[in-house]
């Protein structure tokens, strides 16, 4: 096997007249359980915050030990990294006692821990007597073990039929040690979840599987694009499970975190793909399959991955144009406050512009000026801060921060003004060529971005709170001309929801029929 780090192995296969045996099976799911509660309660908070350790409750492991495809017999080899106290090899085990009892596995479960190390061993000594079960331990960091162990990726004992992972959750300095091991190993990660992914596809073997449950933010954004493009340039995604609550998997290690299952089989060409949802780890699956396009598009440069529920997320092909076909830029507000200090000043100063922050928003107009406890003034003192302007015009603003509980992700208002304005930096801008907009495009725009059809689409690769100009740039939009339509006669101050819907429906035909 790779040779880095200390390493134990353990042979049971004179075990393999227990295999069958369903109380040995159900002992192993519940004292595994009442392991990795004990261990999470002796978890030093500072040391699982470095280490980025949350352990998989038993319903979860359950859950993810059901995606992978399972052979009738031979021996599956299985790579576990970050292996915890083995809550996923022990729910594997327990599925494939159920399923296929002729199978036998080898189990290779690593963990930096040397705390989690006794455990993890009780756990695969369990998973003996519950099946035909090897096992070994590799008592190493994940990464350097594997990094360091790439140029023997050829030799076949090194390689698995399936790398089955809850990978730690921490960011990656850029200058850390585990980055330029990383790189060194043409890897470029900015979390630890996303190398321990990116590692783990590659020990597979041609046809072989990696199950993992990770946050969604890597679905979308510039941050993760050179991720998401390793990831799909080896792997065709299989099938990807979401939760609609944030809190429920994790809850009792106080993660509030958008995380989803995501499976796929490594050097296979892309076929439908099964979505699947659930409220939490403990409630019923939905599942349904869709094309392959329809969660990553060919054409899209950035490779964004979009997770969608039921028939959530389509768009007729007549709103398939973008804001480059519409002769729209959009941009970060240029005014970042906490650098910018002694321009920030009450509203009525004299040499100020309108200041406008995402509390300025308020049921799509822009209300100026407003007591958020946020300066509402900027002062234009020097060239340097009249760079910082906008010209007069209309403009499309849209807050850059929204929660998934909130009713909309995304967040539109029309400002209207006379003169030149200042937007913070926690709003997008859509302008044309760094100038103002028509008034019934404006209010087009800010329509169409406020509507459910667009909230749905967007929900569908956001996996966070941001709402990014490169998310705003991929969203799907009308033509030019249908949303000067929508917005003839209409107001800046958008209706109820239902009426609004209804009011794009009307206007623009299907084009409004996305949901």
């Amino acid at each position: 096997m790779w040779t880095l780090g200390s390493q134990e192995v353990v042979n049971f296969h004179e075990a393999s007249d227990l295999h069958r045996n369903v109380g040995a099976v159900r002992e192993l799911v519940s004292e595994t359980e009442e392991r990795r509660k004990s261990a999470l309660s002796a978890l030093e908070p500072q040391a699982q915050s470095r280490l980025g350790q949350f352990f998989t409750p038993a319903a979860a492991a359950d859950l993810i030990a059901q995606v992978p495809r399972l052979p009738n017999r031979g021996t599956l080899k299985v790579l576990d990294p970050g292996a915890g106290v083995g809550s996923l090899s022990a729910a594997l085990v327990a599925r494939v006692a159920a399923e296929a009892p002729d199978l036998k596995i080898h189990i290779t479960a690593v963990e930096t821990d040397t705390s989690l190390i006794p455990t993890l061993r009780e756990t695969l000594k369990a998973c003996t007597r519950a099946g035909s079960v090897t096992f070994e331990i590799i008592e190493d960091d994940f990464i350097y073990w594997s990094t360091g162990s790439l140029e023997h990726a050829a030799r076949e004992e090194m390689q698995f039929d399936l790398v089955i992972m809850n990978p730690p959750y921490a960011k990656l300095p850029a200058r850390s040690m585990h980055r330029k091991a990383l790189q060194m190993a043409g890897v470029d990660c900015p979390n630890l979840y996303a190398a321990f992914f990116a590692l783990g596809h590659r020990g597979l073997v041609d046809g072989g599987q990696i199950v993992a449950i990770m946050p969604r933010s890597f679905a979308n954004g510039p941050y993760f694009k050179t991720f998401r493009v390793d990831l799909l340039s080896n792997i065709a995604i299989d099938r990807i499970h979401s939760f609609e609550s944030r809190g429920s998997v994790f809850s009792d290690t106080g993660v509030l975190q958008e995380n989803v299952i995501v499976a796929g089989t490594r050097g296979a060409a892309p076929e439908d793909v099964l979505l699947s949802f659930s409220h939490s780890h403990l409630d019923e699956v939905t599942c349904y399959a869709v094309p392959y396009s329809n969660v990553v598009d060919p054409r899209d440069p950035h490779q964004f991955i979009r997770i969608a529920i039921g028939a959530e997320g389509s768009f007729p092909s007549t709103a398939s144009g973008d804001l480059r076909d519409l002769g729209l830029t959009v941009s970060t507000g240029r005014v970042v406050d906490f650098r910018s200090r002694e321009l920030l000043v009450e509203s009525d100063s004299a040499g100020a512009v309108p200041l406008i922050y995402p509390g300025n928003v308020r049921g799509g107009a822009i209300e100026w000026p407003r007591d958020i406890r946020k300066a509402q003034g900027f002062l234009v003192a020097d060239d340097s801060a009249r760079k910082l302007l906008m010209p007069p015009g209309r403009y499309v603003i849209i807050k850059r921060f929204s929660a998934k509980e909130e009713r909309r992700r995304i967040v539109a208002a029309v400002w209207e003004g006379d003169g030149p304005v200042a937007f913070e930096n926690h709003l997008n801008v859509i302008h044309e060529a760094g100038g103002g907009l028509s008034r019934n495009l404006a209010i087009g725009l800010s329509l169409w971005l406020n509507s459910t059809p667009v909230d749905k689409y967007f929900r569908t690769f956001s996996g966070h709170t941001q709402v990014n100009a490169t998310d705003i740039r991929m969203l799907p939009f009308p033509s030019r001309e249908s949303l000067e339509s929508l917005g003839q006669g209409q107001s800046v101050a958008i209706p109820p929801q239902e009426e609004l819907d209804r009011l794009i429906g009307c206007a623009l035909g299907s084009e409004g029929e996305a949901a």
